[in-house]
């Protein structure tokens, strides 16, 4: 009797292992709500858990990643979808029989309910209707038409329109289950979103453990079809080398966020598979354009010429970066690399030191987090060669609140910074970083020019001269130099050998949905 229970045991066991997925990173996501501030590891969480009106199409490229097809957009929880020949309104279509975890279907209710929420508390949902739509109220812009039909109206064209709804920060919540949660002191139950999630998308969250594990469900109801993997155990190790040993050993089928060097090592191995893409982040030192000497554009060009990009680009990166050479990454449409000038250039960087009357260079503070050793290691790359033109940088290794606190205030003159902008638009991405107006644009870089440019092509629907406006921002940007330009980092990823199915989208987080194990 007992060898036939054992024996009858066994496949269960393996059938658990094949739909289980271990997966180790740096951090838990810092919040479950979706109007919290984004970061990679809630990014992730988005991807997984809150399903959007509509999509990006999958292609899989040459290399055999799936990736999203920016010039084909296709129905999710929205069937279909209809804008408006003037570009000022959007009618979504919903899907019927649409099922949340809990059981709940999706109408329009629930939609009108999600856009409400995200409107009065005044974070993501709010920036990108405000921001990029130009909305100027609740009323005027949300309607709901018919049980399964809501329609956004809004005062100027856009461009953006359709394209913006892919966001998973945009994701439609399961109004039925939130609203048990509602005090009358919590009216948009904040308290229980941040720790419980509800949502139509392919997962939802069973245990969160913040800084030490999330457990992710399969939504057996989910509109695509059951996810393959039926549980996703994340956990949290906050050591790179902690994460390669666990992967190593066989307790974790993924390890996000590798340092470079040990990818190179991870690859020699037929135990790891390593998966890499070129992707959207761009890593560089933004300098307060608002701070003495960084006022003067002639600094920002000289500390440009002084970087040794190619150095770390294999010292640091171990080529798996790219040179960042404009502030629109490289694989969205309307980038252009024609302006960037700047290479390693010791004499031409004292010259421009000389003429803005720093003939004996200057002192000053680089800012990057702790615990990120590539920051440091490209700190330290840094710091020597400013020196060869006697630019003194004291470095300062700060918590990663400290510093975010520091350069939102402007009390850091220069720091590390990494990022990427999820929408493949170049007029959104120079609005994020660039638009003098933008809330993120902590280099305080302000061009007159720029922003007119900016906002006429966020509300113009005339494609050939968004574009070559685009192009001019990005001269003028380049030319006026607010960041120190480093590398287009990439994302990479190393799994077991039976993980199959890796997929790469814009806000870099993995999809679950997409991986099975063999």
């Amino acid at each position: 009797m007992t060898s036939a229970i054992v024996l009858s045991a066994a496949p269960a066991r393996a059938q658990d292992a094949k739909s289980t997925l271990v997966v180790a990173g740096p951090r838990t996501p810092e919040s479950l709500d979706q109007e919290y501030p984004p970061t990679e590891a809630v990014h992730e969480m988005r991807r997984n858990v809150y399903e959007r009106l509509i999509s990006y199409a999958p292609k899989v490229a040459d290399d055999g990643v799936t990736y999203e097809d920016f010039g084909r957009i296709v129905g999710a929880l929205s069937e279909k979808w209809e804008v408006s020949p003037d570009k000022k309104s959007i009618t979504f279509y919903l899907r019927k029989g649409v099922k949340s975890a809990a059981g709940n279907e999706l109408n329009a209710d629930t939609i009108m309910w999600s856009f409400e929420r995200g409107w009065n508390l005044k974070s993501n949902f709010h920036w990108y209707m405000t921001q990029i739509l130009k909305i100027p109220s609740f009323e005027s812009a949300f309607s709901k038409v018919d049980d399964y039909t809501v329609k956004v109206s809004i005062p100027n064209p856009s461009p953006l329109l359709e394209r913006l709804w892919v966001n998973s920060d945009l994701g439609i919540l399961d109004s039925a289950e939130v609203k048990k949660h509602v005090t009358a002191d919590d009216p948009w139950a904040q308290r229980w979103l941040a720790t419980n999630s509800a949502s139509f998308g392919p997962y939802y969250v069973v245990k969160y453990s913040p800084g030490q594990e999330v457990v992710y469900e399969a939504n057996a109801s989910y509109y695509r079809g059951a996810p393959k993997l039926k549980r996703v155990i994340f956990r949290e190790m906050p050591t790179s080398a902690n994460r390669v040993a666990a992967l190593q050993a066989g307790s974790v089928d993924v390890a996000e966020y590798l340092l470079p060097r040990e990818l190179a090592l991870l690859e020699k191995s037929p135990a790891v598979k390593v998966h890499k893409v070129f992707g959207n982040y761009i890593h560089r030192v933004e300098m307060n354009n608002t701070t003495a000497p960084f006022t003067d554009v002639r600094v920002r060009k000289a500390l440009n010429y002084l970087v040794p990009r190619d150095d770390i680009l294999k010292a640091v990166y171990f080529n798996t970066a790219r040179p960042t050479k404009s502030p629109i990454s490289e694989i969205y449409p309307g980038f252009t690399d024609q302006y960037f000038t700047y290479d390693t250039d010791v004499e031409k960087a004292k010259a421009l030191l000389t003429e803005a009357g720093l003939p004996n260079g200057f002192k000053t503070e680089l800012g990057y987090r702790t615990g990120d050793q590539l920051e440091e290691e490209m700190a330290v790359i840094l710091k020597s060669a400013f020196a060869k033109a006697g630019v003194d940088i004291t470095l300062s290794k700060l918590p990663a609140s400290t510093l975010v606190e520091r350069y939102t205030k402007g009390s850091i003159p220069m720091y590390f910074f990494r990022d990427m902008a999820i929408v493949p638009d170049a007029a959104y991405v120079a609005n994020l970083w660039l638009n003098s107006a933008s809330l993120i644009n902590y280099s305080r870089f302000k061009s007159e020019e720029v922003d007119n440019l900016i906002n006429g092509a966020l509300t113009s629907t005339d494609e050939s001269k968004r574009l070559e406006d685009m192009k001019r921002v990005q001269q003028i940007m380049v030319e006026a130099a607010p960041w120190v330009f480093l590398a287009n980092p990439g994302y990479q990823l190393a799994t077991k050998p039976n993980v199959k199915g890796y997929s790469w989208y814009t806000p870099n987080g993995n999809a679950w949905f997409d991986i099975s194990k063999e």
